[in-house]
C-alpha cells in the first residue's frame, strides 16, 4: 500500500487540496468534508487512469509537519 500526502488549504470561497506527487492533480469545494470526498475519490481515478495509459505510478516522497509557532502579542 503506497501513502501519498494531501494538501489542505481554505481560501476565502471554500477549501482545496492536492496530491504533490500527483501532479496534475487538485480539486476544491464549498467544504472541507466533500473536499475530503473528493480527493479520495480523485487519488483512485488518477491512478487508474495512469495504469490504463501504462504511465508509471509515482512514488510517494512528500512528508509534510505542522509546526506551531507563539507570536507575541
Amino acid at each position: 500500500m503506497k501513502k501519498y500526502t494531501i494538501i489542505y488549504e481554505r481560501s476565502a470561497t471554500g477549501y482545496g487540496a492536492y496530491v504533490p506527487d500527483l501532479p496534475g492533480l487538485g480539486v476544491v469545494g464549498p467544504t472541507m468534508e466533500e473536499v475530503r470526498k473528493l480527493i479520495h475519490e480523485g487519488i483512485g481515478l488518477h491512478l487508474d487512469s495512469l495504469r490504463r495509459h501504462g504511465d508509471p505510478i509515482p512514488e510517494p516522497t512528500t512528508e509534510a509537519e505542522e509546526f506551531g509557532v507563539a507570536i507575541p502579542a
